[in-house]
């Protein structure tokens, strides 16, 4: 078996339909899929069940330990010289598995991971969320890609590791949020080859609407601080442009009724911001909300960031309160 892909699902049936439908249509055959269910209260077993003549598919089920954790329960039950990790609100184009082969027909790699983008079926709002994620303008250039300002870590939602180098670095650690950075970090720590791919991309959904898109990057940011106690090297000068961003967004505002002239550097973001969007996605209403998205991703990230910061590296606080709860929710 040339891959094994590993899928974590909780609560998401009709979400993993849709990846289970994309899998379907791969010009490259050679894979098994493990689609692995996290104690989730609506089960998604039906639908593996449906994929049972027309996939090699395995379904599991166990009790709610993370993200992390679970892929390491489908990693030891796969049989893959290669894992591919990904997340159930993923579509993948007809062309992925032929794209990371070619990747590795080219150069080896003992690790590597590719971009996402928005479906033409996704809403709005998630087309705004996806902007932001993936915009030089926002974060996006962390990330990695053509314009990148730091090295690709490979990101557990579209992510392929060769299975020795799984097993010597023991997978996936049990940290609830920052799992698939740590887990790149200790790929560079172990001195292995890891490669963008950018031609094997997904379609990404990321959170439906803006609250639960503010929970996930105010999470992120935690987990930057935590990544870094854990590995003070890895905490990079471009990390924390989005707690710089928070703080000055902050000041700005507070300078109102001094200067009105303090709401104009915002204003001019916020223009960029919805040009470039309009222009990406040729619409002003994905425009206009991405400048929403961009401001909550930003903000939510750096406030999580200063949140973490003076809890652990002011307070010293061993363990953060928000890596106790469940990542799904």
């Amino acid at each position: 078996m040339r891959y094994s892909v590993i899928i974590p699902v909780y609560n998401r049936p009709d979400e993993a339909d849709e990846l289970l439908q994309s899998l379907t249509r791969q010009s490259f055959k050679d894979f098994e899929v493990i689609i692995v269910e996290d104690g989730s209260s609506v089960p998604c077993k039906d639908v593996a069940e449906r994929y049972q003549n027309i996939l090699d598919i395995r379904y599991y089920a166990k009790p709610n330990s993370g993200p992390g954790q679970t892929r390491n329960y489908g990693a030891e039950r796969s049989r893959g010289e290669y894992l591919i990790i990904l997340d159930s609100d993923c579509i993948l184009p007809e062309g992925y598995f032929a794209a990371v082969e070619e990747e590795l027909q080219k150069a080896p790699a003992d690790a590597f991971g590719g971009p996402d983008r928005a479906h033409v079926s996704f809403t709005d709002i998630q087309k705004a969320i996806n902007y932001s994620m993936t915009s030089f303008f926002t974060t996006g250039g962390i990330r990695g890609g053509k314009k990148k300002m730091d090295k690709f870590y490979p990101r557990s939602f579209n992510m392929g590791v060769r299975r020795e180098v799984y097993e010597t670095l023991g997978g996936f650690s049990r940290m609830r949020f920052g799992e698939d950075i740590d887990f790149s970090i200790r790929i560079f720590k172990g001195g292995y080859a890891c490669r963008l791919f950018p031609g094997a991309w997904v379609y990404h959904k990321r959170r439906t609407d803006l609250k639960k898109f503010f929970k996930q990057v105010h999470n992120s940011g935690i987990a930057r601080i935590n990544l870094y106690k854990k590995y003070p090297e890895s905490l990079k000068t471009v990390h924390l442009l989005p707690a710089a961003f928070t703080l000055g967004v902050a000041i700005l505002l507070a300078g109102t009724p001094f200067c009105p002239y303090s709401l104009l550097p915002i204003a001019l973001y916020a223009l960029l911001v919805c040009t470039d969007s309009t222009l990406r996605n040729k619409s002003l209403r994905i425009g206009v909300y991405s400048i929403a998205a961009a401001f909550i991703q930003l903000i939510g990230y750096g406030t999580g960031f200063w949140r973490a910061w003076w809890s652990r590296c002011i307070c010293g606080k061993d363990e953060f309160e928000a890596f106790k709860k469940n990542f799904y929710k």
